[in-house]
C-alpha cells in the first residue's frame, strides 16, 4: 500500500474515532426478525432494518430460496445474455411489474444498479434529468454518471417545490427528452412524495417521470403497492425502480419497472445489466415468494401501518418530536452527528438497536436516530422500545 494513502486514512479514522462518529459494525447470529440475537449483546429489538413486513425469516420465503438453490445451483457463473438466464428470473420480473403496475420489469443485482443503469443507458446528450434535492445517493450517482457518460443536462431542483421543477423545465425547451426523478418515500425524512401533482406538471410539460419506489414497495397503499396505490395512481408513472432487498424478502436485488421498450433497451445497452452477473436464483425465488406473499396478505401491509401509527403517537406522548408523517420511518432529530450517535449506542445498551445518522448522510445540524417500525413488531416489542427511548430521552434531556 502506498505509505501516504495509508497515512492519510489512518489519520482520517483516528479523527472519526475522536469526533465521535465512527461507525462500528454489529454482528448478528440469527435471522433478521422484530427480535435477533446479536454477538455480545444477547436478545435486542431492532428498529433499523427495512424488513418493514418481516419477511426475512418468512417461512414460504426462506423455502423459496432453499428449493432454488436445489433446482437451479448456485448461480450461472457470467451474466445473462452470455450464459442463459434462469426462468425464475423471467417469473420475478413479470411478477414485479404486475405489483407496481407496469407493462414489463428488468431485475439489477440492487436498485443501486437500477438507478445507475436507467439514466446513463436512455438518455443522450440532447436530454436533461432533473433530481429531487433530498434523493438517495443512488440517484445522485446515476445522474453523475449519466452526465459523464451521455454529456446529458442535469439539475437540481429545491425538495418537493414544483415551482422550481416547473421553472427548470420550462428553461430546457430544447431538450428532446427531459426526466425528472423522485423518490416515493425520502428515505431519511420518511415524507412521501408529492404523486398527483409531480405527475400532472409532468404531463403538462411533456416530461417522463421516475419514480425510486424502494421504500414504498410492500410499505405504501392498501395492498403494498407503493406510491402509485398510496394515491390511487396505479399505471400512471412512467418508470418506476425499486429494490428487492427492504420490504420484498430483504436479501438484496432491484427492478427497473416501465414499459416493454424501456426495459428492453435495459436488456441490450445497460452497462451494470451487461457485465454483472444475474441476481443468485436462491435470491430471486425468495423475491418472488415475497411478492406472491404481499399479492395474498394485505393484512400484513395493515398491521405495519397500524405499527408505525402506534409507534409514532407514543413517541410524541414521551415528548419527543418525530418528523411528521405517515409511513413507518420515523426519524428523532437530535441535532450533531456525535449526539444521535451517543443515543443510538445508550439505546442498544438498554436493548435496542436503532441507527443515528449524521452528515454526510444528513445535513450538519440535523443528525437523526431513524426508527424504522415493522409489520413483524408486536405491542410488547414497541412498548419495550418505547420505554427504552423514555429512558434514554431523560438522560440526554431531550425527553
Amino acid at each position: 500500500m502506498n505509505d501516504v494513502l495509508e497515512s492519510r486514512l489512518r489519520a482520517d479514522l483516528d479523527a472519526f474515532r475522536r469526533d465521535g462518529v465512527y461507525k462500528r459494525l454489529n454482528w448478528l447470529d440469527s435471522p433478521q426478525a422484530a427480535r435477533v440475537r446479536m454477538e455480545g449483546r444477547g436478545e435486542v429489538i431492532i428498529l433499523s432494518s427495512n424488513n418493514y413486513l418481516g419477511l426475512c425469516d418468512e417461512p414460504a420465503v426462506v423455502q423459496a430460496g432453499k428449493d432454488a438453490l436445489d433446482r437451479f445451483g448456485a448461480g450461472t457463473g457470467s451474466v445473462r445474455f452470455i450464459c442463459g438466464t434462469f426462468t425464475v428470473h423471467r417469473e420475478l420480473e413479470r411478477a414485479c411489474a404486475e405489483l407496481v403496475g407496469t407493462a414489463a420489469s428488468l431485475s439489477f443485482v440492487s436498485c443501486w444498479n437500477a438507478n445507475e443503469a436507467l439514466p446513463a443507458t436512455v438518455l443522450t446528450e440532447d436530454d436533461l434529468v432533473l433530481s429531487d434535492q433530498l434523493n438517495h445517493a443512488s440517484i445522485i450517482d446515476g445522474i453523475r454518471l449519466a452526465k459523464a457518460i451521455t454529456r446529458c443536462q442535469t439539475g437540481v431542483y429545491r425538495h418537493g417545490d414544483l415551482d422550481d421543477l416547473r421553472a427548470r423545465l420550462r428553461a430546457a425547451p430544447d431538450r428532446k427528452v427531459r426526466m425528472v426523478i423522485t423518490d416515493g418515500i425520502f428515505s431519511m425524512e420518511g415524507s412521501i412524495a408529492r404523486l398527483p401533482e409531480l405527475a400532472q406538471l409532468c404531463r403538462e410539460e411533456g416530461a417522463v417521470l421516475v419514480v425510486d419506489d424502494s421504500h414504498a414497495t410492500g410499505v405504501l397503499g392498501a395492498t403494498g403497492r407503493g406510491t402509485a396505490e398510496h394515491f390511487g395512481m396505479v399505471g400512471e408513472v412512467d418508470v418506476i425502480t425499486s429494490t428487492l432487498g427492504k420490504a420484498l424478502g430483504g436479501a438484496a436485488g432491484g427492478f427497473v419497472a416501465g414499459s416493454e421498450a424501456v426495459c428492453d433497451y435495459l436488456t441490450q445497452r445497460a452497462r451494470p445489466q451487461l457485465f454483472s452477473n444475474a441476481l443468485p436464483p436462491t435470491v430471486a425465488a425468495s423475491a418472488l415468494a415475497s411478492v406472491r406473499f404481499v399479492q395474498a396478505h394485505p393484512e400484513r401491509v395493515a398491521a405495519l401501518h397500524a405499527n408505525a401509527r402506534y409507534f409514532r403517537g407514543r413517541l410524541e406522548e414521551a415528548g419527543f418530536r418525530p418528523l411528521p408523517g405517515e409511513t413507518p420511518i420515523i426519524p428523532v432529530i437530535v441535532g450533531e452527528t456525535a449526539a444521535a450517535i451517543r443515543m443510538s449506542e445508550m439505546l442498544l445498551e438498554e436493548g435496542v438497536f436503532v441507527t443515528g445518522f449524521g452528515f454526510p448522510v444528513v445535513p450538519q445540524g440535523e443528525a437523526r436516530v431513524r426508527c424504522q417500525v415493522s409489520a413483524a413488531h408486536s405491542r410488547e416489542d414497541l412498548d419495550q422500545a418505547l420505554a427504552a427511548f423514555r429512558t434514554v430521552g431523560r438522560k440526554l434531556g431531550l425527553a
